[in-house]
């Protein structure tokens, strides 16, 4: 079984897919998939499905999707085929669980990367870190579980991974400006500061990147513009360290050249203390 849910939910077995249309068991088989060999108690199923206003028949429709979920899963496991569909999608006292190994899950083969690439990053080498980090995005395909509604559990879960991919992209970027290609980040930073207009962090990467590329005035703009929009909106002045980056770029300090090799933090951090 491969299941992806860095995206639209696939779950495919033998090529064929297990995917329910309707609405509640998708709920169902998106949750059990992000926690793959892990019960998920009766009670935290139901709570994704009906919230905290349960109906009365709320235990007995659980169990007829995942009856419904069964089906489709022997449907594509076939005959002949060792052990059955309640073998994969097993019953245990008080929940379910899939029975699969967590790297059958994409956010699982994600998350290793993602470790992998930080540890790379914290040694100091960038390009492997670079390589894994982009490795890791490039399991995306869209927004995580577009396609499924989502209740009080699998909100957070995708709040979560969400939150994962943008750090992932973040550093994937700091080890990129440590490799010195400032001008291949422009265009993506442009695009990521314009969907997130008050994210530090991303601002001061576009302003490391144009500085870098002999677009010092431009780099300043995009200081003004968060500046300006984070008094208007929040009525906040940028944080001391982005004053800082601000101000050593002003003064052309020399710290803003490329700087490989072991170093924590990013570019944002130099001027943290």
């Amino acid at each position: 079984m491969k299941i992806q849910v860095l995206g639209p939910l696939s779950a495919e077995v033998n090529g064929g897919s297990i995917v329910p249309t309707a609405g509640k068991p998708r709920q169902i088989l998106a949750l059990l998939a992000l926690y793959p060999g892990r019960v998920m108690p009766v009670q935290t199923l139901m709570e994704e499905i009906w919230g905290t206003d349960l109906p009365q028949s709320a235990l007995t429709t659980l169990q007829t999707y995942i009856l419904q979920l069964r089906r489709r899963l022997g449907t594509a496991m076939g005959p002949g085929v060792p052990g059955s569909a309640k073998d994969v999608l097993a019953t245990r006292h008080g929940g379910y669980l899939l029975q699969i190994p967590p790297d059958a899950v994409d956010v699982h083969a994600y998350e290793t990367l993602v470790v992998g690439g930080q540890h790379a990053y914290e040694d100091g080498d960038d390009e492997r870190a670079a390589e894994m980090l982009r490795k890791a995005l490039g399991l995306w395909n869209g927004p995580a579980l577009v396609d499924v509604r989502v209740g009080p559990i699998l909100e957070i879960e995708v709040m979560r991974l969400e939150e994962s991919r943008l750090v992932t992209v973040e550093r994937r970027i700091d080890a990129d400006l440590r490799l010195g290609r400032h001008v291949e980040v422009i265009a993506e930073l442009t695009e990521l500061i314009a969907r997130h207009p008050q994210h530090e962090g991303l601002h001061s990467q576009a302003m490391v990147a144009l500085y870098r590329s002999g677009r010092q005035a431009t780099a300043l703009d995009v200081y003004r513009r968060l500046r300006n929009r984070l008094i208007d909106e929040l009525g906040v002045e940028p944080s001391p360290q982005l004053q800082r980056l601000h101000q050593a770029m002003l003064t052309v300090d020399p710290a803003l050249d490329v700087v490989a090799g072991p170093r924590r933090g990013s570019t944002f951090d130099l001027y943290a203390a």
